[in-house]
């Protein structure tokens, strides 16, 4: 009966503004990684070490789900949590189905209107041409994605098997941290992965990523907590930056030529391409670095958290799904003016705030219209006339 002892430890009630803030950093940037030649995704962390927005996006994905629905199932049990859990997967299908079609549909009519056949290639949607109906059945299945439609369906497999991996988390969170890692090193060995349509496979492995969204889980559950010693020890700190500067050097190294070509190829071939679909360890490993300097450094009751210059990005990040959805949207949006004008700087720079502009305009109202919804608290009674006079 031990095994179904609870072992794990759960936050603290409340919400954390860190998961709000970097929610919001990760849509920004995932918008502004989408839109190629556009020189303000320079800002982006992709630029300056392995791992970039989609870790930190599926990472926070695993973390926020154990920390509302681990409390629900052992409130409610294990039934009522995976049901919400099934309900908040049906809720990410259904904006996924919304943007696919809008998507597909926006593509197809510029493709059209303009004359211009190698958008429908460029953006993977040739299947439509040829053979609509099966490339749409495709579509629902998950199977067939547009180019930068990826993470969404990578979110809805993930939600959806995450029921018996939370009961398993609560019960033993060490031993599920280390199955999902033994998971992850296995797909990579034997090349597992979903297969795509019309051809290849997903380019976000479930099975690779997975691991970055039980490790959210397992820090919710604990895990960080009970890693504190090993987190603030002075070496870990050294061994951290280290990495970091590591990193930094490599990833130029891939970005510019003339610097890569000063290492030996061995060195350089090891990290360049950066092997994204199926998380290679150095990509794990730095993304496991940069959550623990944002442990040691940003606590959950770190004072900037009020600052007003991080407001738009804490509702972005609390409106995540609708502001997720629209800046897929509005980066299809931003490539295609880009490639239909100049591309000039101006023009980057214009595309990029204004995306973002209307990132945040959108999860401001989405924030506004829920308050709405919410009735009104009564004001506070009036004390009684005569309760005043006796008085």
């Amino acid at each position: 009966m031990a095994f179904l002892n609870i072992n794990a430890t759960l936050p603290e009630k409340g919400r954390d503004l860190r998961l709000d803030l970097f929610r919001g950093v990760a849509n920004w940037a995932i918008f502004l990684d989408h839109i190629p030649d556009n020189v303000v995704n320079w800002v982006t962390t992709r630029n300056y070490g392995f791992s970039d927005a989609a870790d930190l996006f599926v990472f926070i994905s695993g973390y926020t789900a154990s920390f509302v629905y681990a409390r629900m199932m052992l409130d409610r049990g294990f039934l009522v949590g995976a049901t919400r859990l099934t309900k908040r997967v049906w809720q990410l299908y259904v904006a996924h189905i919304i943007l696919f079609v809008i998507y597909i549909a926006s593509i197809s009519y510029l493709a059209l209107r303009f004359g211009d056949s190698e958008m429908i290639n460029e953006f993977n949607v040739a299947g439509l041409v040829d053979n609509a109906t099966e490339t749409l059945r495709q579509g629902l299945f998950l199977r067939f994605k547009p180019l930068n439609l990826d993470v969404l369906p990578l979110y809805i497999v993930l939600m959806g098997l995450f029921p018996p991996v939370l009961w398993f988390m609560l019960r033993k969170p060490d031993l599920t941290m280390g199955l999902s890692i033994v998971l992850w090193l296995t797909a990579r060995h034997f090349g597992w992965n979903l297969t795509a349509y019309p051809a290849g496979q997903w380019y976000f492995n479930p099975y690779c990523w997975q691991v970055l969204f039980v490790f959210g889980a397992w820090c919710a559950m604990g895990g960080a907590r009970r890693s504190m010693g090993l987190i603030n020890a002075p070496v870990t700190l050294w061994l951290c930056l280290g990495y970091m500067l590591f990193a930094l050097v490599m990833t130029m190294a891939g970005r510019f030529p003339a610097l890569g070509g000063l290492f030996p190829e061995w060195l350089f071939s090891a990290f360049n391409p950066n092997d994204k679909t199926n998380l290679a360890p150095y990509r794990f490993l730095h993304f496991v670095v940069i959550v623990i300097l944002v442990i040691r450094f940003v606590p959950k009751e770190w004072p900037g958290l009020e600052w007003k210059v991080f407001d738009p990005l804490i509702v972005c990040g609390q409106q995540s799904l609708a502001v997720f959805c629209v800046g897929v949207f509005l980066s299809f949006v931003g490539h295609f003016e880009l490639s239909m004008s100049s591309g000039s700087l101006l023009a980057q720079i214009f595309v990029s705030i204004a995306g973002i502009a209307i990132m945040t305009t959108v999860a401001y109202y989405i924030s506004w219209s829920k308050k709405q919804d919410k009735p009104l608290k009564p004001p506070p009674p009036k004390p009684a006339a005569a309760a005043t006079k006796a008085a």
